[in-house]
């Protein structure tokens, strides 16, 4: 692994951002394990959309960005996207459980 700094050559930077792509598509699918084990303790339809919740990380995911430099208004919409794969993954793993 090399910092932007010690990267020689566009192959260098290429290689660098493809290690740190696949970590982050491996955390988000870590996350979305989580997501779908919180269906466990959920105990309605709204519990599990959680809206305050998303309110809530959505602010503090802006206010992460913003100390990364990176656009709040990106991270935002990246994360409202994020969120609805991941409440419906764990609304159809809530109403999976509440049938058996």
């Amino acid at each position: 692994m090399k910092t932007p700094e010690e990267c020689e050559s566009i192959t260098d930077i290429r290689a660098e951002i493809d290690r740190r792509d696949r970590q982050i598509v491996a955390l988000l699918g870590e996350r979305l394990r989580y997501a779908r084990a919180a269906s466990r303790f959920k105990t309605s339809e709204a519990s599990v959309r959680a809206v305050e919740r998303v309110r809530n990380l959505l602010e503090q995911r802006r206010a992460w960005a913003a100390e990364e430099g990176l656009d709040p208004e990106v991270i935002e919409k990246m994360y409202r996207d994020l969120l609805i794969f991941f409440i419906e993954e764990e609304m159809n793993d809530w109403k999976a459980s509440k049938e058996q």
